[in-house]
């Protein structure tokens, strides 16, 4: 079972895939938000070549539990993609995922200008490995 994340974002989308086994989540790259078609197209392409079998888009819920602006935008997003792939997707509480991506990369002390590049993709492995661990209690 392989395993894709999405961190949506109004300018880049972070991605990140799982191993073979879906045991594992590994960063992956960073999609430019240019339109929906086209991000669309990338996202496939990503699905396709690592032949993913769920999709999972961080929601961006606030910390109170409430839905925000951000999380209804990506709601769209998700339901966008939602309806023009063929595989299961589902959205995913990303609550301190880029928090934890950010200290990651503090606590790696890298630099400003890098953590910009990365910090997207990190946040799309935070949100996998998240959904990982979810899973695994579930099923126990």
């Amino acid at each position: 079972m392989r395993y894709m994340a999405l961190d949506v974002g109004d300018v880049r989308i972070g991605v990140a895939i799982s191993d073979e086994l879906g045991s594992t989540s590994l960063p992956h790259s960073v999609i430019e938000r240019t339109n929906d078609a086209e991000v669309l197209n990338k996202v496939t392409e990503i699905i396709n070549k690592y032949k993913v079998d769920v999709l999972v888009v961080g929601n961006p819920i606030n910390l109170d539990g409430t839905t925000g602006a951000r999380s209804k935008k990506t709601e769209q997003f998700y339901n966008y993609i939602k309806k023009r792939i063929n595989i299961k997707s589902l959205m995913f509480d990303e609550r301190l995922t880029t928090l934890a991506a950010q200290r990651i990369l503090l606590d790696a002390d890298v630099s400003r200008k890098k953590r910009k590049e990365v910090i997207d993709k990190l946040a799309a492995q935070q949100i996998l490995y998240s959904y990982i661990e979810y899973t695994k209690k579930e099923r126990n």
